[in-house]
């Protein structure tokens, strides 16, 4: 069964595409699991088709950021019952603080149907605020989420992907078809449940120096790691690590990037700071 969204005709500048098959919400929903007093985040909230059922599902508390300031005022006619625990944040997600949302113990359970443009670059964002989540699950276009859960050699496989899996367990749960949305997309959709991890399973020394590898080894993927890595580290050295220097950044797992990653860090850790002149 499905119920067209009205009152708002969706943006294209904010990439909308809002989500009105009930039988596709319901599956989205059981997959969440909402449980009473757990702290929910909705990110792009949209005409409130997730949110209904999640402030049903979780009477503890509800925050939504929503970029559009014309469906504020919609979402909080709709939602006035809920005064009390439903705060919606009129702000881009991209540059919201989620940690001005931790109020307690409770760490965050962030939900969102994410436009394709900003997709990436929140999750970036989202990546930095691991210690304060629980869990992330997210409507993305389904090549997005392809890149989330790439394994080494797969040609969707890259930055994203490696960074989200160094932070997070990524687990595609299905796919979503345009029909469930207005306006239909031209590409299907996927929801993909994203865990922080306690403690990554292969801990870099400096993440920092992690991400500037991964960042510079996909500089230009079609080009080998002798050629991309060579400002940060010579082909001798990847040699000594067990790692050939010919290779294409796709083909490295998680643990030789780390590796790549730690020996720098190694390196400059042992390197004496210059002297005044």
């Amino acid at each position: 069964m499905s119920k067209k969204p009205v009152g708002h005709k969706a943006r294209k500048r904010f990439g909308q595409n809002f989500l009105h098959d009930q039988g596709v919400i319901g599956r989205i929903i059981r997959a969440i699991s909402p449980k009473p007093t757990q702290h929910m985040v909705e990110i792009g909230p949209g005409l409130g088709a997730l949110t209904e059922e999640l402030l049903s599902a979780c009477d503890g508390h509800l925050d939504a950021v929503e970029l559009d300031r014309d469906l504020v005022p919609i979402l909080r006619t709709q939602f006035f019952r809920y005064a009390d625990t439903f705060a919606i944040h009129e702000a881009d997600a991209l540059k919201f603080d989620f940690a001005s949302l931790k109020q307690d113990e409770r760490p965050l359970r962030i939900v969102g149907n994410l436009p394709y443009n900003i997709s990436t670059p929140l999750i970036f964002h989202l990546l930095s605020f691991n210690g304060l989540i629980h869990d992330m699950h997210f409507m993305l276009q389904k090549e997005v989420v392809d890149r989330l859960a790439a394994g080494p050699g797969d040609n969707h496989y890259g930055r994203l992907g490696i960074m989200a899996q160094y932070y997070c367990r990524v687990e595609p749960l299905f796919i979503v078809p345009p029909e469930a949305f207005s306006p239909a997309p031209k590409v299907d959709s996927a929801i993909v449940r994203l865990v922080p991890y306690t403690e990554p399973p292969i801990p870099a020394k400096d993440v920092r120096q992690l991400q500037n590898v991964v960042r510079t080894a996909f500089g230009q993927r079609r080009k080998t790691l002798r050629n991309n890595l060579k400002p940060l580290i010579d082909a001798e050295r990847l040699q000594q690590l067990g790692i050939d220097p010919g290779l294409r950044p796709e083909r490295l797992t998680l643990a030789q990037f780390v590796a790549i990653s730690d020996a720098l860090t190694d390196a400059a850790a042992n390197t004496p700071p210059c002297e005044p002149n």
